[in-house]
Protein backbone atom coordinates (compact mmCIF):
# COMPACT_ATOMS: atom_id res chain seq x y z
CA UNK A 1 0.00 0.00 0.00
CA UNK A 2 1.76 3.82 -1.03
CA UNK A 3 1.54 6.60 1.03
CA UNK A 4 0.79 9.60 0.31
CA UNK A 5 3.11 11.73 2.82
CA UNK A 6 6.00 14.44 2.77
CA UNK A 7 9.54 14.04 4.47
CA UNK A 8 8.03 16.77 7.36
CA UNK A 9 4.56 14.31 7.80
CA UNK A 10 7.51 11.64 8.54
CA UNK A 11 8.96 13.19 10.76
CA UNK A 12 5.87 14.61 12.88
CA UNK A 13 4.86 11.39 12.86
CA UNK A 14 8.18 10.15 14.30
CA UNK A 15 7.99 12.87 17.37
CA UNK A 16 4.55 11.77 17.94
CA UNK A 17 5.77 7.82 18.51
CA UNK A 18 8.44 9.85 20.65
CA UNK A 19 6.03 11.30 22.84
CA UNK A 20 4.20 7.73 24.04
CA UNK A 21 2.10 7.62 20.69
CA UNK A 22 1.90 4.05 20.05
CA UNK A 23 -0.07 3.75 16.56
CA UNK A 24 -1.10 6.82 14.45
CA UNK A 25 -2.93 7.39 10.95
CA UNK A 26 -2.98 10.25 9.49
CA UNK A 27 -5.04 11.57 5.95
CA UNK A 28 -6.06 14.58 4.20
CA UNK A 29 -8.34 15.70 1.75
CA UNK A 30 -7.78 18.92 -0.38
CA UNK A 31 -11.22 19.33 -1.95
CA UNK A 32 -12.15 16.29 -3.72
CA UNK A 33 -8.13 14.96 -4.04
CA UNK A 34 -6.78 12.54 -0.99
CA UNK A 35 -3.41 14.51 -0.21
CA UNK A 36 -1.86 13.03 2.90
CA UNK A 37 -2.51 9.39 3.88
CA UNK A 38 0.37 7.67 5.74
CA UNK A 39 0.76 5.78 8.79
CA UNK A 40 3.41 4.70 11.72
CA UNK A 41 3.83 2.69 15.14
CA UNK A 42 1.75 -0.66 16.08
CA UNK A 43 -1.61 -1.87 16.52
CA UNK A 44 -1.38 -2.63 20.04
CA UNK A 45 1.60 -1.48 22.44
CA UNK A 46 4.52 -3.73 21.93
CA UNK A 47 2.95 -6.25 19.85
CA UNK A 48 5.49 -5.36 16.76
CA UNK A 49 1.95 -5.19 14.20
CA UNK A 50 2.67 -2.27 12.39
CA UNK A 51 -0.31 0.33 11.45
CA UNK A 52 -0.92 -0.05 7.91
CA UNK A 53 -3.19 2.33 5.91
CA UNK A 54 -6.27 -0.39 6.65
CA UNK A 55 -6.09 -0.33 10.00
CA UNK A 56 -9.16 0.95 11.85
CA UNK A 57 -9.39 3.25 15.04
CA UNK A 58 -11.98 3.68 17.38
CA UNK A 59 -12.88 7.49 16.84
CA UNK A 60 -14.60 8.33 20.10
CA UNK A 61 -17.14 11.24 19.63
CA UNK A 62 -15.82 12.27 16.31
CA UNK A 63 -18.84 10.25 15.57
CA UNK A 64 -21.13 13.02 16.65
CA UNK A 65 -20.01 14.86 12.92
CA UNK A 66 -21.20 11.42 11.24
CA UNK A 67 -24.50 11.88 13.17
CA UNK A 68 -25.05 15.40 12.95
CA UNK A 69 -24.71 15.09 9.36
CA UNK A 70 -27.69 12.64 9.03
CA UNK A 71 -29.88 15.51 11.23
CA UNK A 72 -28.82 17.84 8.12
CA UNK A 73 -29.60 15.91 5.66
CA UNK A 74 -33.18 15.15 6.80
CA UNK A 75 -33.83 18.95 7.70
CA UNK A 76 -32.32 19.28 3.73
CA UNK A 77 -34.84 16.60 2.91
CA UNK A 78 -37.54 18.82 4.91
CA UNK A 79 -38.41 15.74 7.18
CA UNK A 80 -37.27 17.21 10.04
CA UNK A 81 -36.58 21.49 10.83
CA UNK A 82 -33.64 22.84 13.27
CA UNK A 83 -36.63 24.88 15.39
CA UNK A 84 -38.68 21.90 15.95
CA UNK A 85 -39.75 20.53 18.67
CA UNK A 86 -38.02 16.89 19.25
CA UNK A 87 -41.52 16.07 20.74
CA UNK A 88 -42.85 16.52 17.51
CA UNK A 89 -41.55 13.69 15.62
CA UNK A 90 -41.08 11.75 19.21
CA UNK A 91 -44.43 12.35 21.92
CA UNK A 92 -42.60 10.26 24.81
CA UNK A 93 -39.51 12.92 24.40
CA UNK A 94 -41.92 15.17 26.30
CA UNK A 95 -41.78 14.25 30.00
CA UNK A 96 -40.83 16.57 32.53
CA UNK A 97 -41.33 19.85 30.72
CA UNK A 98 -38.91 18.81 27.89
CA UNK A 99 -41.49 19.69 25.15
CA UNK A 100 -39.98 22.70 23.72
CA UNK A 101 -36.15 21.21 23.24
CA UNK A 102 -35.74 21.55 19.45
CA UNK A 103 -33.55 20.09 16.94
CA UNK A 104 -31.01 23.14 17.07
CA UNK A 105 -30.91 22.79 21.27
CA UNK A 106 -29.69 19.42 21.13
CA UNK A 107 -27.07 19.79 18.22
CA UNK A 108 -25.31 22.89 20.14
CA UNK A 109 -25.91 20.98 23.05
CA UNK A 110 -27.83 23.91 24.79
CA UNK A 111 -31.28 21.32 25.06
CA UNK A 112 -30.46 21.59 29.08
CA UNK A 113 -31.38 18.01 28.94
CA UNK A 114 -27.24 16.39 28.84
CA UNK A 115 -27.80 13.59 30.77
CA UNK A 116 -28.72 9.55 30.79
CA UNK A 117 -30.61 7.62 33.16
CA UNK A 118 -28.38 6.98 36.59
CA UNK A 119 -26.67 3.27 36.49
CA UNK A 120 -27.46 2.81 32.77
CA UNK A 121 -24.90 -0.55 32.36
CA UNK A 122 -23.25 -1.45 29.63
CA UNK A 123 -25.55 -3.46 28.39
CA UNK A 124 -28.38 -0.78 28.60
CA UNK A 125 -26.20 1.12 26.84
CA UNK A 126 -26.07 -0.83 23.88
CA UNK A 127 -29.87 -1.44 23.47
CA UNK A 128 -30.89 1.49 21.45
CA UNK A 129 -34.64 1.55 22.59
CA UNK A 130 -33.70 0.89 26.33
CA UNK A 131 -31.60 4.17 25.71
CA UNK A 132 -34.01 6.01 24.25
CA UNK A 133 -37.35 5.11 26.39
CA UNK A 134 -34.34 6.40 29.68
CA UNK A 135 -33.56 9.66 27.40
CA UNK A 136 -37.16 10.37 27.38
CA UNK A 137 -37.54 9.69 30.82
CA UNK A 138 -35.15 11.85 31.79
CA UNK A 139 -35.70 15.35 33.90
CA UNK A 140 -34.17 18.37 32.30
CA UNK A 141 -31.67 20.27 34.29
CA UNK A 142 -31.97 23.63 33.09
CA UNK A 143 -34.68 25.23 30.56
CA UNK A 144 -33.42 24.65 26.49
CA UNK A 145 -31.54 27.35 25.57
CA UNK A 146 -30.24 28.89 28.30
CA UNK A 147 -26.90 27.06 29.36
CA UNK A 148 -24.34 25.09 27.66
CA UNK A 149 -24.17 21.36 28.58
CA UNK A 150 -22.33 18.68 26.47
CA UNK A 151 -24.14 15.78 26.29
CA UNK A 152 -21.35 13.20 25.40
CA UNK A 153 -23.90 10.00 25.46
CA UNK A 154 -27.28 11.55 24.72
CA UNK A 155 -26.63 13.77 21.68
CA UNK A 156 -26.44 10.73 19.54
CA UNK A 157 -29.62 8.93 20.75
CA UNK A 158 -31.63 11.67 20.80
CA UNK A 159 -29.92 13.09 17.15
CA UNK A 160 -30.44 9.37 15.65
CA UNK A 161 -33.77 8.68 16.97
CA UNK A 162 -34.94 11.86 14.66
CA UNK A 163 -33.38 10.67 11.74
CA UNK A 164 -34.86 6.84 12.37
CA UNK A 165 -38.25 8.24 13.06
CA UNK A 166 -38.15 10.62 9.95
CA UNK A 167 -36.81 8.30 7.48
CA UNK A 168 -39.01 6.75 5.03
CA UNK A 169 -37.99 3.48 4.81
CA UNK A 170 -37.61 2.91 8.12
CA UNK A 171 -34.29 1.71 8.47
CA UNK A 172 -32.12 1.43 11.31
CA UNK A 173 -29.76 4.81 12.33
CA UNK A 174 -26.71 2.55 11.60
CA UNK A 175 -27.82 1.51 8.31
CA UNK A 176 -29.34 4.84 7.48
CA UNK A 177 -25.80 6.39 7.72
CA UNK A 178 -24.21 3.51 5.60
CA UNK A 179 -26.33 4.47 2.90
CA UNK A 180 -27.05 7.83 3.02
CA UNK A 181 -23.75 9.66 4.63
CA UNK A 182 -21.23 7.30 4.33
CA UNK A 183 -21.49 5.60 0.82
CA UNK A 184 -22.33 8.74 -1.10
CA UNK A 185 -19.39 10.69 0.22
CA UNK A 186 -16.77 7.97 -0.30
CA UNK A 187 -16.27 7.71 3.68
CA UNK A 188 -16.58 4.01 3.05
CA UNK A 189 -14.46 2.35 5.98
CA UNK A 190 -15.88 4.65 7.88
CA UNK A 191 -18.27 1.67 10.51
CA UNK A 192 -21.28 2.71 12.87
CA UNK A 193 -21.73 -0.82 13.69
CA UNK A 194 -18.30 -2.84 13.00
CA UNK A 195 -19.27 -6.10 11.09
CA UNK A 196 -17.34 -9.06 12.60
CA UNK A 197 -15.30 -9.68 9.87
CA UNK A 198 -13.71 -6.09 10.36
CA UNK A 199 -12.69 -7.03 13.57
CA UNK A 200 -9.51 -7.81 13.16
CA UNK A 201 -8.29 -4.72 11.50
CA UNK A 202 -9.16 -2.38 14.67
CA UNK A 203 -5.72 -0.75 16.76
CA UNK A 204 -6.24 -1.98 20.78
CA UNK A 205 -6.24 0.84 22.63
CA UNK A 206 -4.24 1.58 25.57
CA UNK A 207 -3.49 4.14 28.02
CA UNK A 208 -5.67 6.26 30.22
CA UNK A 209 -9.25 5.95 31.45
CA UNK A 210 -10.72 9.47 31.33
CA UNK A 211 -11.29 11.25 34.21
CA UNK A 212 -14.68 12.21 36.01
CA UNK A 213 -16.24 15.45 33.95
CA UNK A 214 -16.92 18.52 36.29
CA UNK A 215 -17.95 16.67 39.28
CA UNK A 216 -19.58 20.57 40.30
CA UNK A 217 -21.52 20.58 37.13
CA UNK A 218 -23.66 17.87 35.09
CA UNK A 219 -20.28 15.75 33.83
CA UNK A 220 -21.13 12.83 36.25
CA UNK A 221 -24.62 13.10 34.82
CA UNK A 222 -24.06 13.29 31.59
CA UNK A 223 -21.33 10.68 31.57
CA UNK A 224 -20.99 8.30 34.17
CA UNK A 225 -17.81 6.71 35.33
CA UNK A 226 -19.28 3.37 34.84
CA UNK A 227 -19.58 3.90 31.21
CA UNK A 228 -15.84 5.29 30.40
CA UNK A 229 -14.77 6.68 27.15
CA UNK A 230 -11.65 4.51 27.36
CA UNK A 231 -10.04 1.56 26.37
CA UNK A 232 -12.13 -0.82 28.98
CA UNK A 233 -15.11 -0.26 27.54
CA UNK A 234 -14.38 0.92 23.88
CA UNK A 235 -11.71 -2.25 22.93
CA UNK A 236 -15.14 -4.84 23.70
CA UNK A 237 -15.99 -6.06 20.29
CA UNK A 238 -19.96 -5.87 21.39
CA UNK A 239 -19.35 -2.18 21.79
CA UNK A 240 -17.59 -1.64 18.31
CA UNK A 241 -20.42 -3.38 16.87
CA UNK A 242 -23.11 -1.85 18.72
CA UNK A 243 -23.10 1.07 17.12
CA UNK A 244 -23.29 3.91 19.16
CA UNK A 245 -24.12 6.88 17.69
CA UNK A 246 -22.64 9.41 19.47
CA UNK A 247 -19.01 7.68 19.93
CA UNK A 248 -19.06 3.92 18.47
CA UNK A 249 -17.75 4.58 14.97
CA UNK A 250 -14.26 2.66 13.85
CA UNK A 251 -12.90 3.91 10.88
CA UNK A 252 -9.43 4.85 8.88
CA UNK A 253 -8.01 8.17 8.55
CA UNK A 254 -8.55 8.31 4.93
CA UNK A 255 -12.61 7.28 5.49
CA UNK A 256 -12.89 10.00 8.57
CA UNK A 257 -11.27 12.91 6.05
CA UNK A 258 -13.72 12.07 3.18
CA UNK A 259 -16.69 12.53 5.77
CA UNK A 260 -15.07 16.18 6.70
CA UNK A 261 -14.21 16.70 3.01
CA UNK A 262 -18.30 17.36 2.72
CA UNK A 263 -17.67 20.20 5.02
CA UNK A 264 -14.33 21.71 3.84
CA UNK A 265 -16.25 21.41 0.58
CA UNK A 266 -19.16 23.62 1.94
CA UNK A 267 -21.47 20.79 1.15
CA UNK A 268 -20.03 19.91 -2.62
CA UNK A 269 -19.40 16.36 -3.22
CA UNK A 270 -17.75 15.64 -6.01
CA UNK A 271 -19.09 19.14 -7.86
CA UNK A 272 -22.56 18.13 -6.23
CA UNK A 273 -24.19 19.68 -3.99
CA UNK A 274 -24.78 17.25 -1.02
CA UNK A 275 -25.31 19.89 1.67
CA UNK A 276 -26.73 23.01 1.07
CA UNK A 277 -25.01 26.34 2.09
CA UNK A 278 -27.51 26.51 4.77
CA UNK A 279 -27.24 23.71 6.40
CA UNK A 280 -23.02 24.45 6.36
CA UNK A 281 -23.96 28.29 7.79
CA UNK A 282 -26.04 26.77 10.57
CA UNK A 283 -23.10 24.23 11.17
CA UNK A 284 -20.82 27.74 11.43
CA UNK A 285 -23.16 29.61 13.46
CA UNK A 286 -21.69 29.99 17.14
CA UNK A 287 -23.79 29.16 20.41
CA UNK A 288 -22.49 31.27 23.42
CA UNK A 289 -18.84 31.52 24.35
CA UNK A 290 -20.13 30.64 27.82
CA UNK A 291 -18.35 27.76 30.23
CA UNK A 292 -19.76 24.19 29.29
CA UNK A 293 -21.82 22.97 32.50
CA UNK A 294 -20.65 19.35 31.66
CA UNK A 295 -16.86 20.12 30.65
CA UNK A 296 -16.22 22.78 33.25
CA UNK A 297 -14.45 25.20 30.81
CA UNK A 298 -15.74 27.14 27.60
CA UNK A 299 -16.13 25.09 24.10
CA UNK A 300 -16.52 26.72 21.31
CA UNK A 301 -19.52 24.65 19.47
CA UNK A 302 -21.89 25.40 16.54
CA UNK A 303 -25.61 24.95 16.28
CA UNK A 304 -24.91 22.41 13.61
CA UNK A 305 -23.41 19.81 16.35
CA UNK A 306 -19.59 20.46 15.15
CA UNK A 307 -16.97 22.00 16.80
CA UNK A 308 -14.89 25.58 16.37
CA UNK A 309 -11.93 24.33 17.72
CA UNK A 310 -9.51 21.53 16.89
CA UNK A 311 -7.77 21.26 20.34
CA UNK A 312 -4.24 19.74 20.64
CA UNK A 313 -3.91 21.03 16.87
CA UNK A 314 -1.22 23.96 16.72
CA UNK A 315 -1.98 26.93 13.81
CA UNK A 316 0.97 28.15 12.77
CA UNK A 317 -0.37 31.38 11.44
CA UNK A 318 -1.83 32.32 14.91
CA UNK A 319 -0.49 30.40 17.90
CA UNK A 320 -2.72 28.12 20.15
CA UNK A 321 -5.13 25.95 19.02
CA UNK A 322 -6.43 26.02 15.28
CA UNK A 323 -10.08 27.78 15.20
CA UNK A 324 -9.97 30.17 11.90
CA UNK A 325 -13.29 29.34 10.65
CA UNK A 326 -12.64 25.56 11.02
CA UNK A 327 -15.72 22.70 11.62
CA UNK A 328 -14.37 20.00 13.62
CA UNK A 329 -14.74 17.18 16.38
CA UNK A 330 -12.42 15.56 18.85
CA UNK A 331 -12.67 12.08 20.24
CA UNK A 332 -11.86 11.03 23.94
CA UNK A 333 -8.73 10.37 24.00
CA UNK A 334 -7.31 12.83 21.84
CA UNK A 335 -8.84 11.95 18.21
CA UNK A 336 -9.57 14.68 16.19
CA UNK A 337 -11.06 14.99 12.74
CA UNK A 338 -11.24 18.95 10.75
CA UNK A 339 -12.43 20.86 8.03
CA UNK A 340 -11.37 24.07 7.09
CA UNK A 341 -13.85 25.55 4.21
CA UNK A 342 -11.70 28.75 3.61
CA UNK A 343 -8.95 26.05 2.15
CA UNK A 344 -11.29 23.41 1.09
CA UNK A 345 -8.77 20.77 3.53
CA UNK A 346 -10.07 18.10 5.45
CA UNK A 347 -7.59 16.28 7.77
CA UNK A 348 -8.40 13.44 10.21
CA UNK A 349 -5.48 11.90 13.01
CA UNK A 350 -6.49 8.94 14.23
CA UNK A 351 -4.72 6.16 17.18
CA UNK A 352 -4.81 4.25 19.83
CA UNK A 353 -2.98 5.92 22.82
CA UNK A 354 -5.91 7.66 24.88
CA UNK A 355 -4.22 10.58 26.41
CA UNK A 356 -6.27 12.97 29.14
CA UNK A 357 -2.90 15.39 29.50
CA UNK A 358 -2.56 18.61 29.17
CA UNK A 359 -3.41 19.89 25.53
CA UNK A 360 0.56 21.60 25.31
CA UNK A 361 1.57 18.03 25.62
CA UNK A 362 0.12 16.43 22.96
CA UNK A 363 2.25 15.49 20.15
CA UNK A 364 -0.26 16.18 16.62
CA UNK A 365 0.29 20.42 16.44
CA UNK A 366 3.22 19.33 14.38
CA UNK A 367 1.72 17.13 12.19
CA UNK A 368 -0.89 19.59 11.26
CA UNK A 369 1.60 21.98 10.83
CA UNK A 370 3.20 19.73 8.42
CA UNK A 371 0.16 19.12 6.52
CA UNK A 372 -0.36 23.24 6.11
CA UNK A 373 2.99 23.42 5.00
CA UNK A 374 2.30 21.10 2.06
CA UNK A 375 -0.88 22.82 1.04
CA UNK A 376 0.02 26.06 1.18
Amino acid sequence: MSRLTTPRIEAALQSALSAGEVGVQVAACLGDQLVVDTWAGETSAGSGDQVTGDTLFPVFSVTKALTATAAHLQVQRGRLRYDQPVAEVWPDYAQHGKDSITLEHVLAHRSGAPTIPAGTSVQQLLDWEWMCAGIAAEPPVAPPDTMNAYSPYGFGFVVGELVRRTDARKRSFQEFVRAEVLEPVGAHDFHLGLPASERGRVAILTGEEPPLLHPAGFGPRASPPDLPFGPSLYNLPEVQAAGLPSAGGVATAKATAKLFALYAGRGRVDGEQFLSDAVIEQCRRPRPLEPDQTYGYVLPVGYGGLWHVAPGVSNSRAGGALTDGILSHTGAGGTVAWAEPDRGLAVAILHNRSFFGPQAMAPFGEIGDAIHDLVG
